[in-house]
Order: C-alpha cells, then structure tokens, then sequence
C-alpha cells in the first residue's frame, strides 16, 4: 500500500449570515466527502474497510438519500437500504447523484428567506422540520460520514487529507 498524502484544507471562508455559514461548511464537508471517493477505482471503492461490511461507495450512496430526504422530501421507506449502490452504478455516477442532490438541496436553503421554515414534504401530511435544523442535521451527518469515509480511504490505499 502506497501512502499519499493530501494538504489538509482549513476551514471554509463563508459569508456572514447564519444561512452562509452553515451552507459554507456543509459544502466543505461534501467536498471532502467526494474527495474520498474521486479516483477510487473499481472494486476497491466497494471494498469493506471495517467489519460491518462498510465501503466509500455506499457511504456516498446513503448521503445521497439523506440529502434527497432532507431538503427534497423524497421519501426513504428503507434506510438501511441506501447504504447499499447497486452492482452496476459507477461510482462516478454516484459521485454525481450527490452532487446533483447537493447542488439542488443548496437551492432549497438560498431560496428561503428564514431558517425557521420548515422544509416541503411534498405529498405528505407531516411537516418537516425547520431549515435550521435540516442545515444542521446534514453538516453532523456529513461530518460523520466523512470521518468514515477518511479512514475507509487511509485503510485503501493510504491517501490522508482533504
């Protein structure tokens, strides 16, 4: 195993406004979130690194739905499910669904005018939660997956850093 190592990126430079700062390091955190997975070749990108059977691909896969579920208010009938990509999804187009569903989910947020609205939850009686906690909700889930995903990638190939 080879060991790169990757300048690690400090925190983001945001805006002021609250809604700036919490999209700000969402985004820093996605970006990093990717970063794991770009160039990441087949079928090491859904190799388990640890004893659950968890991989970078599927990590990805399950932010994708969270992130769709969130801000979209698409509806998961199996969680667990999301953390499986299908055998024939590339992970390039995984990386994209994510990026899609990002870019869409920032749309959502900049189009609100107050971080107390609550999130659509289109074709549903129940009401979704404020964007506040949606903001804050995604960075922890993020955050959390990204940990995952650093030390899925060092377990891979050894690459460290952002």
């Amino acid at each position: 195993m080879s060991s790169t190592r990757r300048r690690d990126l400090p925190p983001p430079s945001t805006g002021t406004s609250e809604k700036d700062v919490l999209l700000g390091f969402l985004d820093y955190l996605r970006a990093g979130v990717a970063a794991k997975v770009e160039g990441v070749p087949e079928p090491q990108v859904r190799t388990p690194g640890v004893a659950s059977g968890t991989n970078l691909l599927e990590l990805v896969n399950h932010l994708v739905h969270v992130e769709r579920s969130l801000f979209l208010g698409e509806p998961v009938p199996d969680w667990q499910a999301t953390f499986a990509a299908a055998p024939g999804d590339a992970a390039d187009e995984v990386l994209a669904a994510y990026r899609d569903a990002a870019a869409r989910s920032n749309e959502v947020v900049r189009a609100a005018s107050d971080l107390t609205a609550t999130v659509a939850r289109p074709g549903s009686r129940s009401k979704g939660p404020s964007l506040r906690w949606a903001l804050t909700h995604m960075i922890e889930e993020t955050g959390r997956h990204a940990g995952h995903a650093d030390i899925l990638r060092e377990l891979l190939d050894g690459t460290t850093g952002r």
